[in-house]
């Protein structure tokens, strides 16, 4: 088959980069378009991932909504081109062309309607699949939702597909038995941005203040890092993120994204911003799984607190590995089911919906 994959976000790049690497190993054909996101770039790039660039990004709703159209008419062209059978993404785009040509969608969403009304309206009712976790079954009922038992990110931190490295904390100067901390400062320039707080720069002071007692700090940011700040900036390859994180003692942050990273790798994991409540996987990690917490931009307090007590801990690492254990034990390589679910389209459909074991063979 001719399979088109739309990049959106630099944390889609991990979603797919599996998948790509195995569907070209059984001889589908696979084309990658990507807007100009510089992260997003750099990432194929490392990867080894060739790219159709289109398109510039815009932060405005006006802006978004005129690019949009152009996004439209660009991916129906490159369909139309390549001859594409299936287009696959997180994307509008995709979900728009395959009404305007003859490509079938697959659109993977993780995100609660009420946190992203815009990408709901705009793409839920185009797409001719949408795929979602499982936690997020009571919004996907109708006939073409799939629903499936992971996070994106087991795509590419599933045990069968990440190992850490331990070379990687050689690389930073940092001892096996060193405590330090991973911070990610997010941006907040999306459209469900809108209105929504994170760490306020006085918060990120004292956050670093208190880290620094018990540890090293390396903070990671989506857009430039405050000056004050750039003696604690993480300077390290883009694919060793995630070793760090899993040999980190906490992560510390406002980004969805990392909070899920560092919580499916077993890495106590805090975020704080006004997300908070309204993400359901990470209602699950914090509620059900006990790996992740959640804290409102009034809480900052508790937030600290929260940190003190956790290090306080002589035990964490390996009580936070056991917790993580328990989840994996629910959830599935969500890469090996992306293949079956793409490499054996249609059938895969009526397997999903005709056999309530299809999922236990991903574990």
């Amino acid at each position: 088959m001719n399979l088109l994959i739309d990049i959106c976000h630099p944390a889609h790049v991990h979603l797919f980069r599996n998948f790509i690497k195995i569907m070209k190993a059984k001889d589908h054909n696979v084309f990658i378009t990507v807007k100009d996101i510089p992260a997003a770039k750099e990432l194929l790039k490392t990867y080894g991932i060739r790219y159709i660039e289109y398109g510039q990004k815009s932060h405005s709703i006006i802006g978004k909504t005129i690019r949009q159209v152009q996004y439209d008419n660009s991916i129906k062209n490159i369909v139309n081109e390549l001859d594409i059978d299936l287009g696959i993404g997180t994307s509008i785009t995709i979900a728009h062309a395959s009404k305007i040509s003859r490509m079938k969608s697959f659109v993977f969403d993780d995100d609660d309607s009420s946190v992203e009304p815009l990408f709901s309206k705009f793409a839920h009712p185009f797409a001719d699949y949408l795929v979602s976790p499982d936690v997020l079954k009571h919004e996907r009922t109708k006939p073409s939702h799939i629903v499936y038992p992971g996070f994106h990110e087991l795509a590419y931190l599933h045990p069968k597909r990440f190992k850490p490295d331990e070379s990687v904390l050689e690389a930073l100067g940092i001892d096996k038995e060193e405590k330090f901390f991973i911070l990610r400062f997010n941006a907040f320039k999306a459209h469900h941005d809108i209105g929504i707080k994170g760490l306020s720069l006085d918060q990120k002071r004292k956050l670093i203040s208190t880290l620094t007692k018990f540890g090293r700090v390396f903070i990671t940011t989506e857009d430039r890092i405050d000056r004050e700040f750039e003696k604690y900036q993480l300077k390290s390859k883009p694919d060793d993120i995630f070793s760090l994180l899993y040999y980190s003692q906490l992560f510390i942050g406002d980004s969805q994204t990392m909070t899920n990273e560092a919580a499916v790798l077993g890495t106590p994991s805090l975020r704080l911003n006004s997300f908070v409540g309204r993400i359901s996987y990470l209602e699950q990690q914090e509620k059900k799984y006990k790996l992740a917490f959640g804290f409102r931009p009034t809480e900052f307090g508790l937030l600290t607190s929260k940190i003190v007590e956790l290090l306080s801990n002589p035990d964490l690492k390996s009580e936070w590995q056991e917790k993580r254990k328990v989840m994996l034990a629910d959830k599935i390589d969500v890469t090996a089911f992306l293949v079956e679910l793409i490499d054996s389209y249609p059938h895969s459909i009526q397997d999903i919906k005709n056999n309530a074991d299809y999922f236990e063979k991903f574990k």
